[in-house]
Order: C-alpha cells, then structure tokens, then sequence
C-alpha cells in the first residue's frame, strides 16, 4: 500500500492533512521564516538553501521573500536566479537546469486539484511535475502550472500563465502562455 509521500510523487490523489506531509510542510515552513529573515550573505544562504532543496548546483540566488511547500522537491542547476518573491508550491518535483532565471513573482504550481467539484470537495489533492530547461528566462509575474515542461534556451514573458509545454529556442508570451517567436 503506497504512503500519501508515494501517491503526492507518483501523481495520484492524496491526502495533504497526513501527518508526514504536515511535519514535512512544517520543517519547510521553519526554514522559510529562517532563510527569509537572513541578512543578504550569499554564502550563508547558499549553505540554507543546501539543508532544504533536492539539489543545488555552483552560484545560486535565491533573494527573499520565498515561498515554498516542501523545499526537497526543488532541483536547480549552476547559475540559477530567483528575484523576490517567488513562490514553488513543490509537491512534486520542480527540476531547473543550468543559466535559468526567474524574474520576480515568479510562481511555480506543482500541486492542482480535481476539475469535478464533486471530486475536489472530498478533498485529496494532486501533483505533477515541472521540468524547466537550461538556459531559460521566466518573466516577473509568470505562473508555471503543474506537469509543464519549458525547453531549453526559451524565454517567458512576464506576466505570462504557462497551461501546456513549451519548446526549446523560442519566445513565448501570454495567457494562455504561447510561443510567438522562434529562436
């Protein structure tokens, strides 16, 4: 029998109110206030920033305020940067390769909810995965929604909703989010 862990990573409808979910969310939260109230030290942060995300790659910055669910499920690469404010609701993997650059506001949704009312009342919940390429772009204000793949070398509009995949070397822009410029 899977874990309500199991069902949240493998997509499945789960239950957010489990008690390993809830003390996971609870040490990301304590990390947060933490990580949010230290002073600008990039060195320091990138230490912070190590005990949390899955992964982190050389010369990292992520500036404060960040928001985030688990933490753990957040991959980046080298050269990664996030500006203020940035949200990662990672209840499944967010992966980002190497040279990706978030402008600020920047929100990742890795968790959604059942289409049927009659399904989303009960309660569970579901994740899917985000997989950002190297050397991407997000504009300030874009909303990356849950199981989006963005290609590499792209660019993202600002203010733009990102609903369904978008391929490598372009520009893309909107919502719904769509490519209007080959690279």
């Amino acid at each position: 029998m899977k874990t309500e862990y199991q069902k949240m990573l493998d997509g499945n409808l789960y239950d957010a109110s489990d008690a390993v979910l809830v003390q996971m969310r609870t040490k990301a939260r304590e990390w947060m206030q933490s990580y949010n109230q230290t002073a600008y030290n990039k060195l320091k942060r990138e230490k912070l920033l190590r005990q949390l995300f899955g992964k982190i790659g050389k010369n990292i910055d992520v500036q404060t305020p960040v928001h985030l669910d688990y933490g753990c499920h957040i991959e980046v690469g080298d050269n990664f940067f996030a500006n203020f404010n940035c949200v990662f609701l990672d209840c499944n993997k967010i992966e980002m390769g190497d040279n990706v650059f978030l402008g600020p506001s920047v929100q990742f949704y890795a968790a959604h909810h059942p289409v049927l009312a009659q399904e989303r009342i009960k309660g569970p919940e579901l994740a899917s995965p985000i997989t950002i390429g190297n050397n991407v772009w997000i504009g300030g204000g874009s909303i990356i929604c849950a199981g989006v793949t963005i290609g590499d070398n792209t660019t993202i509009g600002a203010g733009s909703v990102v609903v369904k995949n978008i391929p490598s070397n372009v520009v893309a822009v909107g919502n719904p989010c769509r490519v209007i410029k080959n690279l």
